[in-house]
């Protein structure tokens, strides 16, 4: 339950990708302030954060995945510690809360791997990926390689993981992360290539997973086993470039879509922006929110406070932090002060 004492506190994560990597950063503001902070004490020296985390009854305890691992801050982000994962040389692209014990963490990396913690991030365990084939029919995108950009833990049965692989399709596990399989060998359409970006289940129909991708929402009803487009506004012709997907912590009805036109499939020359939209039936249906304005790039996340379920923030590739206190009626902006580039923009958002 929120309380007038609560403040909470954004995090934005920059990075880049294949060649185009720049300096990183990361970035934190209090709702409510003017003033964006860079955070830099004890994080590598161009921290390329690609993922972030804030513990839902701990505010004070803050994850970031990094190129060279898994970073936790006890007081907010002012100082951070470099985590012992399990391997050397991996980039962390995502990580994941136990939906009922935080102490368990869940670390999507590239080349694809998935890592374990059961004591808060002090000790990782690498998981068994050597079931996962990937489909065949997969984007060619060298130097990238197939990386879990996106964990979701089924909140009715925490045995039930999966992973959403970029340029890879879907992986899953069935009993806690122990062994995995790729669950995925559709959905196709004439340009879309199993590029996913983010992958949810709610707990109001937990045999259903949502996969988004750089065309469009999928879902399966089955756990895996087949999939349906799910019809959502299209952006350009062909689909939507989906970059975040969110179920509600307080309501698993409610949903958040963070979408945009430009880069992905659409069409060269397509003019960039970026919308959310939002679900209150689980997905069947949903609305576009305005924003206050239209985004002049796609939208790349989209978090709410677990202590402040009111407040929900949505950012795009440049940075910019559109924040709503009434659950995404209405909204403001913020810019983080970031120089922005094609390797150097948004990619992780966080808050609590």
């Amino acid at each position: 339950m929120t309380t007038t004492l609560h403040q909470t506190y954004v995090y934005v994560g920059l990075a880049g990708e294949g060649l185009n990597v720049g300096s990183g950063g990361l970035y934190r503001q209090i709702d409510g302030q003017e003033d964006w902070e860079s955070l830099t004490d004890g994080l590598p020296e161009e921290p390329n954060v690609r993922a972030l985390l804030v513990h839902p009854k701990k505010p004070e305890l803050v994850y970031a995945g990094t190129q060279l691992g898994v970073y936790r801050s006890r007081d907010r982000g002012d100082h951070w510690e470099a985590l012992e994962t399990s391997g050397p040389d991996l980039e962390v692209w995502s990580l994941a809360f136990h939906p009922h014990n935080p102490d368990i963490i869940y670390a999507g990396y590239f080349p694809c791997a998935v890592h374990r913690s059961t004591d808060g991030g002090d000790t990782w365990q690498r998981l068994n990926t050597d079931g996962v084939k990937f489909p065949h029919l997969t984007t060619v995108m060298p130097p990238l390689d197939k990386r879990v950009i996106g964990l979701a833990i089924n909140p009715a049965n925490p045995l039930e993981i999966y992973g959403a692989i970029e340029v890879g399709g879907l992986i899953a596990t069935r009993d806690g992360g122990e062994t995995w399989e790729s669950v995925m060998d559709g959905p196709h359409t004439h340009i879309h290539t199993l590029d996913l970006h983010g992958v949810q289940v709610s707990s109001a129909d937990p045999d259903s997973v949502f996969a988004i991708s750089r065309i469009a929402l999928f879902r399966s009803r089955d756990r895996g086993d087949r999939w349906e487009l799910v019809p959502t506004k299209q952006l350009f012709p062909g689909g939507s470039y989906c970059r975040d997907l969110l179920v509600a912590p307080n309501d698993p009805n409610t949903m958040f879509l963070a979408m945009g036109a430009g880069g992905g499939a659409s069409p060269r020359g397509t003019q960039e922006s970026g919308n959310l939209f939002r679900s209150r039936d689980v997905g069947e249906s949903w609305e576009e929110l305005n924003l206050g304005e239209t985004s002049p790039t796609r939208l790349y996340g989209v978090v709410m406070d677990p202590a402040a379920p009111e407040r929900v923030y949505t950012v795009n590739w440049d940075a910019k932090v559109y924040a709503s206190h009434d659950g995404g009626d209405t909204w403001s902006a913020s810019q983080a002060p970031a120089e922005i580039s094609r390797s150097r923009h948004v990619y992780a958002l966080a808050c609590g």
